[in-house]
């Protein structure tokens, strides 16, 4: 998707402060941190949100776990504990429409999610 904020940015077309990257995925820092560790993993393949995961792209969703875990493991936080979000539409917060996981950590969490 050409107008895509995170498909421009894993094409390099936008800066981006990489933590990971592989094949498949790429993991950049949040510009707008809620943690002091707040990671974006993202496919490189376009795939709107979960709702639109389907039997041609699922097995993306494997790739980014292992991205996950290797993110926690860079930054440190598979160590104490860490949060992994993931909006899906609108009224769930998602603001770019490109599947992402936040991968938040390197403070205590509260139990409660929102």
């Amino acid at each position: 998707m050409d107008n895509c904020l995170f498909c421009r940015i894993i094409k390099g077309e936008i800066p981006s402060a990489k933590v990971y990257e592989d094949e498949y995925v790429y993991a950049f820092k949040d510009i707008h941190p809620v943690t002091p560790v707040h990671v974006l993993v993202v496919p490189k393949v376009h795939i709107d949100s979960l709702e639109t995961l389907n039997d041609e792209n699922i097995e993306n969703v494997i790739h980014i776990h292992r991205g996950i875990k290797k993110v926690a493991e860079i930054t440190g936080i598979n160590k104490d504990g860490y949060r992994v979000i993931v909006n899906c539409g609108k009224g769930a917060g998602q603001t770019v429409f490109h599947l992402h996981y936040h991968v938040i950590g390197g403070t205590k969490l509260s139990e409660k999610i929102i």
